[in-house]
């Protein structure tokens, strides 16, 4: 009985603690406020794997998902100055890119500059890469460059991992 009664004060004892605890205050000034994580604008989506013949040029698609209310660059933007979406496997790897097709991109107007269109990729799009892989297995890490925007800016130019499990037979 007493055991209880002690368990029961020390719960109390604690649950009293944290209301007394001072709240956390998040700052409201922009610069001061602690980063949330959010997902990155072009998500790759698969294969994660594939097989092909070793030492000949096999076709395999690449499919991407661009993030909602964003579009990138296609692989040819309508003005030089933008940055073009671009596929590529670093050399080493045990496979590399032969050729790379890329999807057409869609006309899109911007509100702000109505006389301006752009080529763009919204939603999901495909790469269709030709490949050569030497024999064997080869975890491959492909890079895809893109900039994401929305109607109003763009983000930083990124790059973001493309893995791949490789074999080549």
């Amino acid at each position: 009985m007493k055991r209880a009664l002690t368990t029961s004060a020390t719960i109390l004892l604690l649950g009293f603690t944290t209301l007394a605890a001072p709240a956390q205050i998040i700052p409201t000034d922009p610069q001061r406020r602690p980063a949330i994580a959010t997902p990155d604008p072009v998500t790759f989506l698969f294969p994660e794997q594939v097989t092909v013949p070793a030492g000949k040029p096999s076709p395999v698609a690449l499919h991407f998902r661009v993030a909602q209310g964003l579009h990138i660059n296609s692989h040819t933007p309508s003005d030089e100055y933008l940055i073009p979406t671009d596929f590529s496997i670093p050399s080493g790897a045990g496979v590399r890119v032969d050729r790379a097709v890329y999807p057409p991109g869609a006309t899109f107007t911007l509100p702000a500059d109505p006389k301006s269109h752009l080529s763009v990729y919204t939603g999901e799009f495909a790469i269709q890469v030709q490949i050569v892989a030497a024999a064997g297995n080869h975890l491959v890490e492909g890079k895809l460059r893109y900039q994401a925007c929305d109607q109003n800016q763009c983000l930083p130019p990124k790059t973001i991992e493309v893995p791949m499990d490789v074999i080549g037979k």
